[in-house]
């Protein structure tokens, strides 16, 4: 019996990828752009190694990588810019239409580290997919390898469950596509000059505008209405991090963001991710809203700021209250606020929360000992405080459990206050 074999029906051994591209010309160099699965990126694209630095881009942070893949994992609706790569001569463009600007790109994959290609933006996405990648091909290893074992029929159909799950999310990978730019460039040192101008020429976003518009968190996404509140409405910074000296506002956007997680979070100020599914946007306003209400009311400095507009014209290099504010009192530093709002959590919490007048007559005590810089004879420097403060100090010191600690003296002291108080 004879046996037809047809050779076409084989596989053959391949080392590229094919995609649709437009050619067109930047810095006199020739730019490939296309679109490619995100599957594809840690095939065509070296994965970067977090502990060795490549000498053309900088080191990576293999945590950073990972949770992109975890982004993409979470997030149904997510975005990302297009990547940035450098070939050094092995791309194939093969033109299509008459003009030469739309072809078939091909792509030799990166194979034992040996590719044309080089990342010059995009290193953590490209890892953080191969992470992502790999993540999920273990995790259905390892249910394959318990599904091979006598189980309940109940407990076969949760593990055929979650298999199936895995395989919707590697079908994702393999469905979805991101933004690929290719810069023909053969010339090392001309790459390396590549990746200094994008990094060179990228305008870093401020914490301050991530605050304004990553709605993922509940603290950015209520702060809109938080910003209404009359002692912050018209002097809160949308765009930068650090009040200076120069500065008109209060508050940056960051800011109230920080004392929003500190009110309904407590000292830490960490919003865990079951408290950002369960608590609802008007609770947290209102927790916040109480917040602003209690101190405005408690304390001077932050009462004439309350009355004072915003929109007044003043002499040209005459201060605003909330510099002057900053000039000479705590309450001027986002560090005091934040713990304000710590003991405002504490105070609140719990089977019999304190009411608010309450809240406020107690820090109308505080009110006299809030001048900057504190001296050695005041509550912060004579007190169980005192760890919590350097001397001549404007604010109090920002180390996380330096703040846990001031607001565990501070609510103490509503308790039990001392003798200066």
């Amino acid at each position: 019996m004879s046996i037809s074999i047809d050779p076409l029906r084989l596989s053959k051994p391949q080392d590229s990828s094919t995609y649709l591209a437009i050619k067109t010309v930047q810095g006199g160099r020739a730019v490939y752009t296309t679109r490619v699965p995100l599957l594809d990126l840690p095939t065509i694209l070296p994965v970067p190694d977090p502990n060795n630095i490549d000498k053309d881009n900088r080191k990576v942070d293999r945590l950073h990588a990972k949770q992109f893949g975890q982004y993409l994992d979470s997030k149904q609706d997510w975005v990302a810019p297009a990547l940035l790569a450098r070939d050094s001569g092995g791309c194939l463009f093969e033109k299509v239409d008459e003009h030469g600007a739309v072809g078939y790109l091909t792509v030799p994959w990166a194979i034992g580290g040996i590719s044309s290609l080089r990342t010059i933006d995009g290193q953590h996405r490209v890892l953080g997919v191969s992470i992502e990648k790999q993540r999920i091909t273990d995790a259905i290893t390892a249910l394959d390898r318990e599904m091979a074992r006598k189980v309940s029929a109940e407990k076969a159909g949760k593990l055929q469950a979650d298999r199936e799950k895995l395989i919707s999310q590697m079908n994702r990978l393999k469905n979805e596509f991101v933004g690929l730019d290719i810069y023909v460039e053969p010339d090392p040192i001309k790459a390396q000059q590549m990746f200094v101008d994008v990094a060179d020429n990228a305008k870093g976003i401020s914490s301050a505008v991530r605050a304004r518009f990553d709605n993922y968190k509940v603290a950015n996404r209520t702060l809109s209405d938080v910003i209404d509140h009359p002692l912050l409405k018209g002097r809160v910074d949308a765009e930068q991090d650090r009040m200076t000296t120069k500065n008109p506002h209060l508050l940056g956007a960051k800011h109230v963001a920080d004392i929003t997680r500190s009110v309904i979070a407590g000292a830490g100020g960490r919003v865990t991710k079951k408290a950002e599914q369960t608590l609802t946007d008007g609770e947290v306003i209102e927790q916040v809203k109480d917040f602003l209400d209690v101190i405005s009311h408690a304390f001077a400095p932050l009462a004439a700021i309350t009355e004072e507009d915003p929109e007044t014209n003043r002499k040209i290099g005459e201060p605003t209250l909330s510099q002057e504010l900053r000039r000479t009192s705590l309450l001027g530093s986002i560090g005091m606020l934040r713990v304000l709002g710590g003991v405002f959590h504490v105070l609140r919490s719990g089977d019999n929360p304190v009411e608010l007048n309450d809240i406020t007559e107690f820090f109308k005590r505080l009110d006299p000992h809030m001048a900057a810089p504190v001296t050695e004879t005041s509550i912060w420097r004579s007190t169980d405080a005192k760890i919590d403060f350097e001397p001549d100090a404007a604010a109090p010191i920002m180390r996380t459990q330096n703040i846990i600690h001031l607001v565990d003296v501070i609510a103490g002291w509503y308790r039990k206050a001392p003798a200066s108080l």
